[in-house]
């Protein structure tokens, strides 16, 4: 009970010298006091109600992979005659084409597609800090030929520090599965996992002033796999021109709620 008396004796005394020291301080000191609370509140909540409201997916990936037709088809179910091109990136805030035909109130996902092509690719930061997946469509036709460069962007995309931050979930969609001579998810998954193997060896030797990767990949001494990776990755399959992207959609609901 002393114990108790004493720190309440403390808070009191401690209380009477901050308001004595607000007595002598000048109003305007005050005033400015105030305004770094309250700019400082304001910006802390914000940033509260962008992560609330995250409910961007972005779709990204090699030129010609498909993507704005994927774009389209969650769009409005259709394919624009399965040959368009993007240099500047398509975005909407809407329903999934989908889900039009379900009752009740479904919210809408707000789809970003940014162009393959590597000068473009630094629009990608500008919706990174809304996302809620990331989608690297991959082409499954013409993958081999590709495999090199899709493994490099998708090496600096699980290494980016705005997605290993945030731990983004990251969907490998293999594109144009319809095609009899297209390869499975199955296989492009371990192919991507071996380039990247190769990747991480090679850069590793690279001088530490190179801060192009803000963070590294896998376990060292054991084979890379996308289950060592800070941020869940899953493969799926789709075909844009015959609308089969119900695993897209999946992945969608999965981290936009409807």
């Amino acid at each position: 009970m002393e114990q108790f008396e004493e720190w309440k004796e403390q808070i009191s005394q401690l209380w009477r010298l901050a308001l004595e020291h607000l007595r002598h301080t000048p109003p305007a000191q005050l005033y400015v006091a105030a305004a770094i609370v309250i700019f400082t509140t304001v910006l802390f909540l914000l940033r509260l109600l962008k992560r609330a409201k995250a409910n961007t997916i972005v779709l990204t990936g090699l030129s010609g992979s498909g993507k704005t037709i994927l774009f389209y088809q969650l769009r409005d179910g259709s394919t624009h005659q399965g040959t368009v091109t993007s240099m500047e990136p398509n975005e909407g805030t809407f329903v999934l084409h989908g889900e039009t035909t379900k009752k009740g109130k479904i919210k809408p996902v707000h789809i970003v597609d940014v162009p393959g092509h590597s000068r473009l690719r630094p629009k990608l930061d500008e919706y990174l800090p809304q996302a809620a997946g990331v989608v690297f469509v991959v082409d499954a036709l013409d993958f081999l030929p590709n495999c090199r460069a899709a493994s490099e962007y998708l090496y600096d995309l699980l290494t980016k520090g705005s997605i290993v931050k945030k731990k983004i979930p990251l969907l490998i969609l293999c594109n144009k599965t319809d095609k009899v001579t297209a390869h499975t998810k199955e296989f492009i998954r371990r192919q991507l996992e071996k380039e990247i193997d190769k990747l991480r060896t090679s850069r590793s030797a690279i001088s530490e002033a190179d801060v192009t990767n803000e963070f590294t990949l896998g376990v060292p001494g054991e084979p890379f796999s996308f289950t060592q990776s800070s941020n869940k990755v899953t493969t799926a399959e789709a075909s844009g021109l015959t609308g089969e992207i119900s695993q897209l959609e999946e992945f969608i609901r999965e981290y936009v709620k409807p």
